[in-house]
């Protein structure tokens, strides 16, 4: 008696209309999340670079660096100087730990799938534990 096989499944290309009913597994998004906070990061240098050359100038210039995070700078307000700090801080916290996680999977040679999902997870769940903690710092929560 012949045993029948199983059919095979079929993988088809998702169309973009159907990008926001696809669920992207944990790895994906932290690939995803990789690209795009070393995109920000990138974009955000020249603030990054005013930042560091205020606070380390002068005395003068280290209070003009204060003021940003409390008055803001020209018509921009303070609170979103602020914001746009503790998106720098996430991107540089996910970008540290999820370049590390894809160092670890290049040495091992070797990962299963639930490693995979389980060190995605952790990548997600330490960058925004650190933001979190970081950006409580930074909006004066203690």
């Amino acid at each position: 008696m012949a045993e029948t096989a199983k059919p095979r499944p079929v993988y088809r290309n998702i169309h973009i209309w159907q990008i926001v009913t696809y669920r992207f597994p944990p790895a994906s998004i932290v690939s995803i999340l990789h690209r795009a906070s070393g995109a920000l990061m990138c974009l955000l240098l020249p603030f990054v670079i005013w930042l560091f050359d205020n606070s380390i100038s002068s005395e003068i210039s280290f209070d003009r660096f204060r003021s940003a995070f409390l008055a803001g700078i020209g018509f921009v307000p303070g609170w979103f100087v602020r914001l746009v700090c503790l998106g720098l801080i996430w991107a540089y916290l996910h970008h540290l730990f999820a370049g590390l996680r894809f160092l670890w999977m290049d040495v091992t040679l070797r990962m299963s799938k639930e490693q995979g999902r389980s060190s995605a997870l952790l990548v997600l769940a330490t960058s925004l534990l650190l933001t979190a903690a970081l950006g409580a710092k930074l909006f004066g929560l203690y």
